[in-house]
C-alpha cells in the first residue's frame, strides 16, 4: 500500500511520478471552488458548463470545451512542496484560483461555440490564429485591456485578451460598468462580451469534446523532473556587466568593512524583498527570487558592504531590483499560455 503523501518527504515525493499521486478534485476545497464557477456561469443563464480535469498545469486545448487544473491544488501536502519548490503557489487562495477559473473557462467557452471564428470577435480582439508569442511587451499603463491576472496578461495575445475580458465579466457582474469607466478600449471589449453572452444565453451549448489532455493519470514524468523543466522556464540572466546597481548600494572599501556584510544582509531580507518585487511588477516569486541569488553571489564574490542604514538599504534595494525586473519585462516578458 502506497504511503499517506502527507507522511512523506520533499525528497520522497519528488521520486514520485505523477501518475502514482492518485488525485482527485472531488471532496478537497478546489471542489467547492470549482462548484462556485458553475454557480457563476448558471447565474449568467449560460448553458455551458466546462469539464475540468487535473494535469500539470492550467491548461486549455484547442478545441476542447474543459480544462486541465494543476495537480497540486487537490492536495495540501503538495501545495506545500509546490511552495518550496517554485516559492509560491499560483490559485493556493479562493481569490486567485477563481480568478484563474474563470480565465479558463473564457477559453473553454470560446472554443465550445468558436466565437474566435466570428468576424466582429476578431474586430474586437484581433486575429486568434496569430503565432502564440514566446514573450511580449506590456503596457502597464494601456486602458485597452482589462486587468485580471498578473503581468496585464490580456496583452499576451488575442485569445487571452478575451478569455480576461469574460472572465471580468462573469466576476464582476454589473460593476465593470463603473470600474472601467473611461477605458474606451477595455469597455468596447466588455460590451461586446456582454452582448455576446446575451445572445449565448439563447442557444444550447453544441456538442463540444470531452477529451482531457494531458491528465495527470498520463504523466510518466516524475515531480523532481517536473520541477527541474518549470524552474529552467522562469530563470533570467543578471547581465555580468550590470554592476552599476551594485555599486549604488554597497562598497568594497575599507571604510565600511564595519558595516554588514551585503550578502548575508541580503539573504536574511531575501524573502521580503522578493516578495514585494513580485507584486509591484506581476513577475513570478521564483523569477525575482533567481535575480536576488544571483546579486547575492556577487555580493559575495566582491566583499561587498552596506554603506547605509539596513531600513534604507533595503528600501533602494526593493527599488534597484524593481527597475531590474521592469526592464526584462519590457524587453519581453515571458510566461506559460494559460
Amino acid at each position: 500500500m502506497q504511503q499517506a503523501l502527507s507522511d512523506m518527504t520533499d525528497s520522497q515525493l519528488l521520486d514520485l511520478r505523477l501518475c502514482d499521486l492518485r488525485l482527485d478534485i472531488i471532496g478537497t476545497p478546489l471542489e467547492n471552488r470549482v462548484t462556485r464557477l458553475y454557480r457563476e456561469l448558471q447565474a449568467r443563464s449560460l448553458d455551458f458548463l466546462p469539464h475540468l480535469w487535473l494535469g500539470e498545469e492550467w491548461f486549455t486545448p484547442d478545441g476542447v470545451g474543459g480544462f486541465g487544473i494543476p495537480f497540486y491544488l487537490a492536495d495540501a501536502r503538495l501545495m506545500k512542496l509546490e511552495r518550496a519548490q517554485m516559492l509560491e503557489v499560483e490559485g493556493a487562495s479562493e481569490g486567485e484560483c477563481m480568478r484563474l477559473l474563470r480565465h479558463e473557462a473564457g477559453h473553454a467557452l470560446d472554443n465550445t461555440y468558436r466565437l474566435h471564428t466570428r468576424r466582429s470577435w476578431r474586430n474586437i480582439f484581433g486575429s486568434f490564429s496569430a503565432p502564440y508569442p514566446d514573450s511580449y511587451r506590456p503596457r502597464p499603463n494601456s486602458r485597452n485591456y482589462v486587468l485580471h491576472l498578473d503581468a496585464w496578461y490580456a496583452q499576451a495575445h488575442p485569445a487571452e485578451d478575451f478569455a480576461e475580458t469574460f472572465a471580468v465579466w462573469l466576476a464582476a457582474g454589473t460593476r465593470w460598468r463603473r470600474q472601467y469607466k473611461g477605458w474606451r478600449g477595455a469597455m468596447r471589449k466588455l460590451e461586446y462580451v456582454d452582448r455576446l453572452m446575451q445572445e449565448l444565453t439563447q442557444k444550447a451549448a453544441p456538442h463540444s469534446s470531452k477529451r482531457k489532455v494531458d491528465p495527470l493519470s498520463s504523466l510518466k514524468t516524475t515531480l523532481r523532473e517536473h520541477y527541474q523543466l518549470r524552474r529552467a522556464h522562469y530563470r533570467i540572466a543578471l547581465p555580468p556587466s550590470d554592476g552599476r546597481m551594485l555599486d549604488r548600494l554597497f562598497s568594497c572599501d575599507a571604510h565600511y568593512r564595519s558595516f554588514p556584510d551585503a550578502a548575508q544582509f541580503l539573504r536574511h531580507r531575501r524573502r521580503d524583498i522578493t516578495r514585494v518585487v513580485a507584486r509591484e511588477t506581476g513577475a513570478h516569486r521564483y523569477t525575482t527570487n533567481h535575480i536576488m541569488r544571483q546579486i547575492i553571489v556577487r555580493c559575495r564574490h566582491l566583499r561587498l558592504h552596506l554603506t547605509m542604514s539596513e531600513a534604507r538599504t533595503t528600501e533602494l534595494t526593493i527599488a534597484a531590483v524593481t527597475s531590474k525586473v521592469t526592464q526584462i519585462l519590457k524587453s519581453g516578458y515571458k510566461r506559460v499560455p494559460l
